[in-house]
Order: structure tokens, then C-alpha cells, then sequence
């Protein structure tokens, strides 16, 4: 499924919660050097239990609006969004 995702970087805590019809995503990675993307990916495997290689970037590698493809149906999205974690 592809998701379309708003990122907010620099949070004190890593969050997603329903924007819309997509995702918003907090990260607590500047994005500098990629790192904010990789936390991305990261992030998103960890939270929907999916492998790091199943999540891309198919759009929005250096902007805030990305389109990211992960093998999850709309009842996982609901699930997981609203749930945070702290790191």
C-alpha cells in the first residue's frame, strides 16, 4: 500500500497519528545526511512489523511530503496510528 506522509523532524518523540487521508510522522533525526529517512524506515518497520527492505521511499526523498510503499492493509494504518514511542 502506498501511504503519503507528512514528516516532522527534530520532535522530542517519535509519533504517527492520522493526518487526512495519510500519515503524520514524527522524528526526533535532524535531516541531514539522509538520517531522517533512515529513522523513517526504520520507524515504520518497527511499528507495522515489517522488514526494513519493504518500506521505500517512492517519492519525496528530500522534501517532507513523501510517498512511502509498505506491505500493510488500511486496518494496520488504523492500528498504529496514534500509538507512539519514545526513544
Amino acid at each position: 500500500m502506498n501511504i503519503e506522509i507528512k514528516v516532522i523532524t527534530n520532535a522530542k518523540k517519535r509519533e504517527i497519528l492520522r493526518e487526512g487521508i495519510g500519515l503524520k510522522v514524527r522524528l526526533m533525526s535532524l535531516p541531514v545526511e539522509g538520517k531522517a529517512n533512515e529513522e523513517l524506515i526504520r520507524y515504520l518497520s518497527e511499528m507495522f512489523g515489517v522488514k526494513k527492505s519493504e518500506v521505500k521511499i517512492i517519492r519525496g526523498d528530500k522534501d517532507k511530503r513523501k510517498l512511502i510503499s509498505i506491505p500493510v492493509d488500511e486496518a494496520a494504518i488504523e492500528k498504529v496510528a496514534g500509538k507512539s514511542t519514545t526513544d
